[in-house]
């Protein structure tokens, strides 16, 4: 069966939004006595704030009837950054314009909640792109569990295997692959050399990188 179907990740793919949710995070953690490290901070990138939030309260031992206010301090804080600072990735506009021109179904699968969605995709300009966004946060599991992604399959009306996916982190590329979908791995630089990354069917540098050819391979 041929790919027919694209679905996005949305924050640190399309959005420069990873240092919101970085500064967000750790503020929000500094409030209960943790400073967390770089390293530690991209264990839990890509999960939804709720399970980013239970992770850490378990690993500190924080008590977690402050679980609810901590989770909605983050969101808070992060919708705030990525409206005043948020940027496009290089090639959103490239590479949404690519699969348009080959009438493949466009969707968005993230764990970020739907207020946060609605931000960037009104700063991006992609609403018309569309026709399909599934949210994490109105559903029972989240990255790296596929429930996401086949969600956002269903509402396009693909079987999973037509889809092709691109991602940031390792738990949206676990969360990919467990659907059977094809998945883009677009790392950090900082990350980019990282061996995890041989799970992806094919690791760029950026969205600009994407080509006919690649496309042809993946098929």
């Amino acid at each position: 069966m041929s790919l027919n179907t694209v679905i996005f990740d949305m924050d640190g793919l399309l959005i420069d939004s990873e240092p919101c949710w970085q500064e967000a995070g750790m503020e929000t953690m500094q409030q209960f006595d943790v400073t967390l490290t770089l390293e530690q901070y991209h264990l839990t990138t890509g999960l939804r704030t709720k399970e980013w939030i239970d992770y850490w309260f378990t690993q500190f031992g924080i008590d977690k009837s402050y679980a609810t206010e901590a989770e909605n301090a983050i969101v808070g804080k992060a919708i705030e950054k990525i409206h005043s600072k948020g940027k496009p990735m290089p090639g959103v506009d490239y590479i949404f314009s690519f699969f348009k021109q080959r009438k493949f179904r466009i969707g968005l699968a993230t764990s970020s909640p739907l207020e946060l969605v609605d931000t960037v995709v009104n700063l991006l300009h992609i609403s018309g792109c569309l026709e399909a966004i599934s949210s994490a946060g109105s559903l029972s599991y989240s990255k790296p569990h596929p429930q996401v992604y086949l969600h956002c399959a269903e509402l396009l009306g693909v079987s999973p295997v037509e889809c092709l996916c691109f991602e940031d982190s390792f738990n949206g590329l676990i969360s990919a692959k467990a659907a059977r979908m094809k998945c883009v791995i677009i790392p950090t630089q900082d990350q980019f050399e990282l061996a995890k990354w041989g799970a992806a069917d094919l690791k760029l540098g950026s969205l600009l990188e994407f080509r006919e050819a690649q496309l042809e391979a993946l098929k």
